[in-house]
């Protein structure tokens, strides 16, 4: 049995696409064939499912990781940077309308001072 669990690990990425219902469609396969004994098979959906498992977390890491590379690489800014923009840009609209109040009210614009 350990050969033929290793062929099935051997699958690689190939495990990560592949559910549950398909691996226990192929174990019984093998049991119909003599392949595999009977007493064998839960034990073998049940690695094969936990292979499966740890390589799509393993290929979903790699993605994130790539991803955020690629991101950093084009300087798309973060979640965060973009949040603080926002707020930055809301305080600046909040003091222009009140600056447009206060200047309404007086009729001309504040004045600057140079010296």
């Amino acid at each position: 049995m350990s050969d033929l669990f290793k062929k099935a690990i051997s699958l690689g990425v190939g495990l990560t696409i592949v559910s549950k219902e398909k691996v226990e469609k192929v174990v019984e396969e093998l049991v119909k064939r003599g392949e595999l004994a009977p007493s064998e098979s839960k034990a073998l959906v049940d690695r094969l499912v936990e292979r499966g498992e740890e390589e799509r977390g393993i290929l979903k890491t790699a993605v994130q990781e790539q991803v955020q590379r690629v991101l950093k690489e084009l300087k798309v800014p973060q979640h965060s940077e973009i949040a603080a923009l926002e707020a930055k840009v809301a305080e600046l609209e909040a003091r222009v309308a009140e600056l447009e109040g206060i200047s309404h009210l007086e009729g001309t614009l504040p004045e600057t001072r140079t010296e």
